[in-house]
C-alpha cells in the first residue's frame, strides 16, 4: 500500500512539473530612480510614480513582456543598489559624462545642461552676480559635479566665489528655500528647472549661460551588456515607429531628446 502511495504521489508530482514547464513566468525589470526628479521620475499628487523615464521604461517592458518595477532609491546609494542586484538599471536623468567607464551604458537619449535658477527681480543675471551669494544644489548631482570639476578651473573659481554652497536631498526643498529667500540661486539640470518653474506658476528665471552640458543614458551594471542590448534595441524600435517622440512630447522634452538624431 505504501509503495502504491509513493508511486501515485511521484506520478502526480511529475505531472505538475511537466505542466509547469509549459508556462513561462513573466520577467521583471526593476528600474532605480530618484523619486523627486521631475519630469524624469517623481511622485505625483495621486501618490503614483510617473515621469518621462518611467514612461520609456514602461514601454520597453510592454514590448518585452516584462513587468516593470519602479524602485525609488536614495541617489547616494545608487551604486550599492545596482551592484547588489536590487535594481536592474539606473534610469532617471542619469549622466554619462565623467562616468563612462563605471557602468555599461545605453546610447544617450537626452542632451542636458546645468544652469542656475534665480528668483525674478533678484538682480542676478550672470555668473559674476553670484559672488558672495548663497547657492543650493542637490547632493551627488551633475550640477554639483560640474561645480567640483577640477578640469574646469572656471567652475571651481565660480564655486569658490559663492558665499555658501548648500547641498539638498531634493530640489523641491531647494525651491522652497529659494522662494523664501534662504538661498539666492539653485544649480540644476535645465529640464528639471523648466519643469519646476512651470509647475510653480513662474516667479523664477534661468540664467542664460550654461554651467556645463551633458547627456543622459540608461546605466547598467558594468559588463551587463546582454540586458543593455535588449533595452537599447527596444528603444531604437520606439524611435523608428515614433513612440519615443510621442512620449518626449508628453513631457515637453521633444527639444532635448537626441536618440535617433
Amino acid at each position: 500500500m505504501k509503495k502504491k502511495l509513493v508511486v501515485l504521489l511521484t506520478t502526480c508530482l511529475m505531472m505538475v512539473m511537466v505542466a509547469g514547464c509549459g508556462k513561462k513566468e513573466t520577467d521583471t525589470f526593476t528600474v532605480g530612480f530618484d523619486a523627486a526628479f521631475p519630469p524624469y521620475g517623481y511622485m505625483d499628487d495621486d501618490g503614483e510614480y510617473v515621469g518621462f523615464d518611467l514612461d520609456l521604461a514602461a514601454e520597453v517592458c510592454e514590448r518585452n513582456d516584462w513587468t516593470l518595477v519602479k524602485q525609488p532609491i536614495d541617489w547616494d546609494s545608487k551604486d550599492m543598489e545596482l551592484s547588489s542586484g536590487s535594481i536592474d538599471c539606473i534610469w532617471n536623468g542619469f549622466t554619462v559624462n565623467g562616468r563612462e567607464d563605471k557602468y555599461t551604458w545605453s546610447s544617450p537619449y537626452v542632451d542636458n545642461s546645468q544652469v542656475f535658477v534665480v528668483a525674478e527681480g533678484s538682480g542676478i543675471v550672470e555668473f559674476s552676480d553670484l559672488e558672495g551669494k548663497s547657492v543650493g544644489v542637490q547632493r551627488d548631482s551633475s550640477a554639483l559635479s560640474a561645480l567640483n570639476d577640477e578640469e574646469t578651473p572656471e567652475n571651481i573659481a565660480l564655486r569658490d566665489s559663492f558665499g555658501k554652497l548648500t547641498e539638498y536631498a531634493d530640489y523641491n526643498t531647494a525651491f522652497m528655500d529659494l522662494e523664501a529667500g534662504a538661498i539666492d540661486a539653485i544649480a540644476m539640470d535645465i529640464g528639471v528647472a523648466d519643469y519646476q518653474i512651470e509647475s510653480r506658476g513662474g516667479g523664477f528665471v534661468v540664467l542664460e549661460d550654461y554651467l556645463a552640458t551633458e547627456q543622459y543614458a540608461v546605466g547598467f551594471l558594468l559588463g551587463n551588456e546582454e540586458l543593455r542590448d535588449q533595452v537599447e534595441q527596444t528603444l531604437q524600435e520606439m524611435v523608428a515607429d515614433g513612440t519615443f517622440t510621442e512620449i518626449a512630447k508628453k513631457w515637453g522634452l521633444e527639444d532635448s531628446v537626441c536618440l535617433g538624431k
